[in-house]
Parts: C-alpha cells; structure tokens; sequence
C-alpha cells in the first residue's frame, strides 16, 4: 500500500493504492475494454463504469468534485498501470537474476567434474 497525491485543477487528492483500488482500476479498465469493442453494450456496461468510477473515487480525500473526476480517473490509471509496470520489471530483474545464478553454478559445477576428472587421472 502506497499513499498517492494526485493534483486536478490544482487541487491535491490523497488516495491509498490498496489491493482493493487497484482491482477496481482494473475492473473498470476491463468495462471500458468491453464497451469500446462491443458499442452496443455500451448500455448495459455503463451504469457499472459509474459505480466502479464512483467506489474509487470515494476513497480519495478530500471528495473528488464533478469538474475534476474525469482527469481524477485517468490520472489513477496511469498510476496503477506504472505500478504494475515497476512489478513486472522488478520481477523479471529476479527472473534474470536467478537465470544468471543458475548458469554460473552450472559452470562451477562443470569445472568442478574437470577438477574430479584431473584429480582421480593424477592420483590413480
């Protein structure tokens, strides 16, 4: 959980970035994908973009006003979406980490068979 300030029209939101947050920024990403392939499901797909919309919104401080609702949003999508960004570099850096640890003990593990291979020819 990280505590994000967002300013809109210079007004400074504070909103915590919690599991809860960030699925409902996915969840109303997925309605926005679903009403923008599919125009005439706009309809039934709305009134959830409002409720998800309005959940998140009511969790920043002070309340976001109408006027600046829209770029409230957008501004916390691309917040959660470099969020997840930065995770997904963090754990491909682990990934890359354990590749790189992983092919250096292979290579001690080879020497160390020439190492067996040399001793038991010079100790026969």
């Amino acid at each position: 959980m990280s505590s994000k300030e967002i300013s809109i029209s210079g007004t400074d939101y504070t909103i915590t970035l919690t599991d809860q947050i960030i699925n409902q920024v996915n969840n109303l990403k997925s309605l926005y994908s679903a009403a923008y392939e599919d125009p005439e499901s706009f309809e039934q797909v709305s009134s959830e973009i409002s409720n998800a919309i309005n959940e998140i919104a009511s969790q920043a401080e002070p309340q976001v006003s109408d006027d600046d609702l829209d770029g409230f949003i957008q501004e916390i999508i691309r917040i959660v979406d470099k969020k997840a960004e930065e995770i997904k570099e963090e754990l491909e850096g682990k990934a890359n980490s354990k590749s790189a640890k992983s092919a250096k003990d292979a290579k001690k593990s080879k020497r160390w068979q020439r190492y067996e291979n040399c001793k038991s020819i010079v100790f026969r």
